[in-house]
């Protein structure tokens, strides 16, 4: 593991005991709607076998395993042990039991063989991995042809106005936010984090360079958040 991915993986194990109540608290509860809206552009359907990479703590995983139902099977992914330990924990009581695998992994090197999955999700990681391009390649050898994934994440907004109210709350509320946790390190990597990302086009393109036959890039809540949705 490369520096900087050790250290990304350092930060998301130390806001593991709070990271779901800080992500309510700093969306206004928004980012589960905003998953729900990632798991319906990712066409998952019942009996389906998915995969939610960069899983985290497991809520959106757990949107996606509701609608492969029973008969389906999802692969929750994330290299963050604490994270992962919360995920387990949250659904390990839940009855019905949820048809769900956690797995701990780098998303740069997948443990799944080739033309596997129906589709895939991605809530906030493709922004934190060290190599896109790779991430996207991965992505693409696990799926089955003509299947489709929906990548949820930040997005540097095109509009001035929208950037400029985007950093104000960044620094402003979530930092300041997360002070009081004692995260203000953990949580001010956001907007560096984003000054990097590539934009919405720029992500199409890399998606057709990894191979994806069809790429689009919806801006949502005035360009602050993006779903890339791609097609093998």
């Amino acid at each position: 593991m490369s520096d900087r991915a050790s250290e990304i993986q350092t930060i998301f194990n130390n806001i593991a005991p709070v990271y779901d109540n800080l992500n309510d608290w700093l969306s206004l509860g928004l980012h589960r709607v905003w998953k729900q809206m990632t798991v319906k552009w990712s066409h998952a359907k019942t009996g389906d076998t998915c995969i939610d990479l960069c899983c985290g703590s497991g809520d959106l995983t757990q949107i996606l395993a509701r609608q492969a139902g029973k008969t389906g099977q999802v692969f929750g992914v994330d290299f963050s042990p604490g994270l992962l330990a919360i995920a387990k924990q949250r659904t390990q009581n839940q009855y019905p039991p949820l048809p769900i695998t956690w797995v701990e992994a780098d998303v740069l090197h997948l443990p799944f063989p080739d033309n596997h999955f129906h589709c895939a999700t991605m809530g906030y990681g493709l922004r934190n991995v060290t190599d896109i391009p790779q991430c996207l390649r991965e992505l693409y050898r696990i799926l089955k042809p003509g299947s489709t994934a929906a990548i949820l994440d930040f997005h540097r907004p095109y509009n001035p106005i929208m950037e400029n109210l985007q950093q104000w709350y960044l620094q402003n509320i979530v930092v300041n936010t997360a002070q009081n946790f004692g995260l203000t390190e953990e949580y001010a990597y956001i907007s560096p984090s984003l000054d990097k990302f590539p934009q919405g086009q720029q992500q199409v393109k890399l998606a057709q360079q990894a191979g994806f036959s069809t790429a689009t890039h919806y801006q949502i809540t005035g360009g602050i958040m993006g779903v890339l949705q791609i097609t093998k």
